[in-house]
């Protein structure tokens, strides 16, 4: 967007990133924003613009928005790509699980140190609110919620991606800070301190924002509903399932259900509207970390973390061919003759895109060799735009990217910037998330009716993929699930495959295959045929007990002097 809370995020700039482990867990507003001048309504506003602009304050080597390295490299949908393995090593790392370590340079240490950074700008936030009375700022309770709503995301992003973290509030001390452990809760109980914060924002929060980029009552309800659809998968101490709490399942068909009947939200017409700048804060987002270029700034407010993604060999980009879709991924959008996943020998043999019947949301997701890149029919993908073919294949990631030609777009030096929004939860998660509860709980019609909404709207998603000549560059065919035969074991695995469809690439699988309690039976039977096709993948393997989640970071343990403890394995 142009201006998404562009004059209040000018006020609240000068606050000053740090980089000590004890600066960002304690952190204090530095530059215009001084301890005598966030007394006031005006000040503390300017920190929670500030604290809005810390979750989306990532870079190349620290995600926080874009879980592409974390989600989707470590699950069976993407290789590392970019110029061989020992291109940004690291992510080779992950992708190979066994090479992971605590004391790695880059990635998830930053990760982790973004955003605790993120934390602190809420909890600073939260304390100059909490001076305040309603008189003085009638807007305290909104905010507040707005802001715990956001620490509620930081914390759980990284309990999703670290399970055992301190949880750091505003009321902590200095010395309290440097003495929370990461393993004080146990797993059950750090998902609902997590959880208090969601529900203080469902609470108080309003059903509109005026501002596009606010959270709002329904965007809490969602984000609670994902936290207790996570936290049902119950997990012992080596993270494997041990059972599924039916409780939390409805919790989360509740929570979603507030949000379906609310009128609010929509499935986009076209699946591709998710995955332009023209059409973002559209009917089908619902929460997103907002973005901005013309805004008045040197370059603009831009993301940057998916800028080593665009093709390398298109004169227009010219970098780095990062994110390569697997043959596997592409492999699982073949169809049979009635419009269904080929679920059972989908990876039998290599998808010929001109004999099989495909999802139409492969030409989406995946750039392919003649078929048009990013709904340009006119600039066709071409083999000649990858980096290295032979060892990641010829296929190449699309969603994440934008045109040469969008507004959003711009080129600092080699690396890609855009404005593009970055969606947190679209309403096809909430409609899947009741889904999955639903077929959990037993109630499998509902969940039929839901997938099936997903399955319409991917099956009407083909306006934009003609070529030139009006033909399509694949065979789309893709059919409602119906009701003959939809018993639990097969609706448990319909919802699995269309989650994967549907957010192919965006980052979920992974921790999808983890909360399941089926990541090392997938992964590993993933590398065993992949590593045929791509030798890069020889050695990996995927160790239970370890690899669902990342090591603690080696320098955080180092500096607590060891009260924060490693995740088994490591």
């Amino acid at each position: 967007m142009n201006n998404k809370l562009t004059s209040s995020l000018l006020v609240a700039i000068g606050l000053l990133i740090t980089s000590s482990c004890k600066d960002y867990l304690d952190y204090q507003p530095q530059g215009l924003l001084s301890s005598e001048n966030i007394k006031s309504a005006s000040g503390a506003d300017a920190l929670v613009t500030a604290a809005y602009a810390g979750v989306g304050n990532d870079d190349m080597v620290g995600p926080m928005t874009s879980m592409w390295v974390y989600g989707s490299v470590r699950s069976d949908d993407a290789y590392k790509g970019g110029g061989g393995v020992g291109d940004v090593a690291e992510v080779d790392f992950y992708e190979h699980y066994n090479l992971t370590r605590p004391d790695m340079g880059l990635m998830h240490p930053f990760t982790w140190e973004n955003f605790y950074k993120a934390i602190s700008r809420a909890n600073a936030a939260l304390k100059s609110l909490n001076a305040l009375t309603e008189a003085e700022f009638p807007l305290k309770k909104v905010r507040q919620a707005e802001v715990r709503f956001l620490r509620a995301h930081s914390h759980f992003m990284l309990k999703m991606l670290f399970k055992n973290i301190p949880f750091i509030t505003e009321d902590m001390s200095s010395e309290a800070i440097l003495a929370e452990s990461n393993v004080k809760y146990k797993n059950d109980e750090l998902w609902n301190k997590i959880a208090e914060d969601f529900q203080f924002a469902v609470d108080n929060l309003p059903n509109k924002q005026t501002q596009l980029g606010r959270a709002n009552k329904l965007a809490a309800a969602a984000y609670l509903a994902k936290l207790r659809l996570f936290q049902a998968y119950e997990q012992n101490e080596t993270h494997q399932v041990t059972t599924i709490n039916k409780t939390r399942l409805q919790e989360v068909v509740n929570l979603t259900q507030q949000v379906i009947s609310s009128g609010q939200y929509s499935l986009q017409p076209d699946f591709a509207e998710n995955f332009i700048a023209e059409t973002e804060n559209g009917p089908e987002s619902i929460f997103a970390i907002q973005y901005s270029i013309n805004d008045g700034t040197a370059v603009g407010r831009l993301s940057y973390v998916t800028g080593l993604n665009y093709p390398h060999g298109a004169p227009q980009y010219g970098c780095c061919g990062f994110h390569a879709p697997s043959q596997n991924l592409a492999n699982a959008y073949k169809t049979n003759e009635n419009g269904l996943p080929l679920m059972d020998t989908f990876n039998d043999k290599n998808v010929d895109f001109n004999t099989d019947t495909v999802d139409p949301r492969v030409d989406h997701t995946i750039g392919i060799d003649g078929h048009p890149y990013k709904y340009d029919p006119t600039k066709p993908f071409s083999n000649s735009w990858v980096r290295d073919p032979g060892v990641y294949g010829f296929f190449h990631t699309m969603k994440e990217q934008q045109l040469a030609t969008s507004s959003s777009y711009h080129k600092e030096g080699p690396f890609i910037g855009s404005s593009k929004n970055i969606d947190v939860i679209r309403y096809d998660d909430v409609l899947l998330m009741q889904a999955e509860a639903n077929i959990e709980l037993g109630q499998l019609e509902p969940a039929r009716t839901v997938i099936n909404q997903i399955r319409r709207r991917a099956a009407a998603s083909t306006g934009r993929l003609k070529k030139t000549d009006g033909t399509f560059a694949s065979k789309y065919n893709v059919k409602e699930y119906a009701a003959t035969g939809w018993t639990q074991d097969y609706a448990r695995k319909a919802l699995q495959w269309e989650r994967r469809l549907e957010f192919a690439t965006e980052s979920p699988r992974f921790f999808d295959l983890v909360r399941w309690g089926i990541a090392e039976k997938t992964l590993n039977a993933y590398i065993d045929k992949e590593k045929v096709r791509r030798p890069f993948l020889a050695t990996a393997k995927f160790t239970a007990g370890r690899d669902e989640y990342l090591p603690i970071p080696q320098r955080e343990i180092s500096f607590t002097k060891g009260l924060y403890k490693q995740n088994p394995g490591f």
